[in-house]
């Protein structure tokens, strides 16, 4: 096997996991699902709805680590074999998501993907654990993130790149790989079922690896 892209990018929620991290965290409020929704459905700009979402829920640091040992426990179908598909065929793996960072480490941990490799917003939390900010200096908070996020690793690397998510702030990274792969095995976003170069319905994630490696 050899990997047709050296860089493969995945988003984590709805992607690599059945859930969206910040609708769990948030318990079922309704609020924060309904933006979650228009967000992912490019209804309304991340930047709008990522500080609104985090001060309604205004997760603890013992609520991220239980979100983080949820999402080893919620995979996608074929993730992990996914991961190591590509990671034994030679391609470098990274996770870009508006997720939390202390939440998705321990899933790379899992994946066998490095730290290094994981681009997420890290959260602050207080002496007791108690939910004080975010990194405000993340660009995966704004519009146009995962775009910026992905053009840096690329300007430090070589080799053709692909992106795999399901969202519409996965969708803005188009421009900046060679192919953008998206995965409708969670939810199907017209927007992105529209306008990626390939989509795949499959519910298993093994489904985009014809596109990947050869």
């Amino acid at each position: 096997m050899t990997p047709k892209y050296r860089l493969v990018f995945f988003d984590v929620d709805s992607t690599l996991v059945t859930i969206e991290g910040i609708d769990v965290l948030a318990a079922g409020n309704p609020e924060v699902a309904r933006l979650t929704a228009a967000a992912m459905n490019g209804e309304i700009p991340l930047d709008q709805v990522f500080q609104r979402r985090l001060e309604i829920v205004r997760p603890t640091r013992a609520d991220v680590d239980a979100l983080g040992r949820q999402y080893i426990e919620c995979l996608v179908d074929g993730a992990a074999e996914t991961i190591t598909a590509l990671r034994d065929a030679g391609a470098a793996i990274h996770f870009v998501t508006a997720g939390i960072e202390q939440a998705v480490l321990p899933l790379a941990a899992h994946l066998g993907v490095n730290s290094r490799h994981v681009h997420a917003v890290r959260l602050r939390f207080g002496p007791a654990g108690e939910y004080e900010d975010f990194d405000r200096r993340s660009p995966l908070t704004r519009p146009r993130g995962k775009e910026l996020v992905v053009r840096d690793v690329r300007a430090r690397s070589h080799g053709r790149a692909a992106f795999i998510g399901d969202g519409a702030s996965d969708l803005e990274a188009k421009p900046a790989v060679d192919l953008f792969v998206g995965f409708g095995g969670v939810h199907t976003r017209p927007r992105v079922k529209d306008n990626a170069h390939v989509f795949v319905e499959e519910k298993r994630l093994t489904a985009v690896l014809p596109y990947l490696i050869s």
